[in-house]
């Protein structure tokens, strides 16, 4: 079954830097985009970057455009997520997403890794 798993989240100071991992299993990765969500305490899950299968095209919500990058890893079944720059507005609970499409569209299945908690500390 599709299975994803996060980590690389933590505490860090204003102005820091984490990279977080997904490891996937259960499908096959090379053929899907992939993204990364967040959802902080009292708001939506909000997309915040995603890939699409080759790994040529990536998409970036506004607020972390300069600061974070999305990158895969095929041949490992891995998808990143660098952040920089860190802010605490940052501070959410990361998530690896994938609808198993090869294209952008946004209907489809969502699933979803347990999440990696991300606090920035000012």
């Amino acid at each position: 079954q599709v299975q994803m798993v996060e980590s690389g989240g933590g505490l860090v100071q204003a102005g820091g830097s984490l990279r977080l991992s997904c490891a996937a299993s259960g499908f096959t990765v090379s053929m899907y985009v992939m993204s990364w969500y967040r959802q902080a305490p009292g708001k939506e899950r909000e997309l915040v970057a995603g890939i699409s299968s080759g790994g040529r095209t990536t998409k970036y919500v506004n607020s972390v455009k300069g600061r974070f990058t999305i990158s895969r890893d095929n041949g490992k079944k891995t998808v990143s997520l660098q952040m920089n720059r860190l802010k605490p507005e940052d501070t959410a609970v990361y998530y690896c997403n994938t609808k198993l499409r090869g294209d952008w569209a946004t209907g489809g299945t969502d699933y979803w890794g347990q999440g990696t908690q991300v606090t920035v500390s000012s």
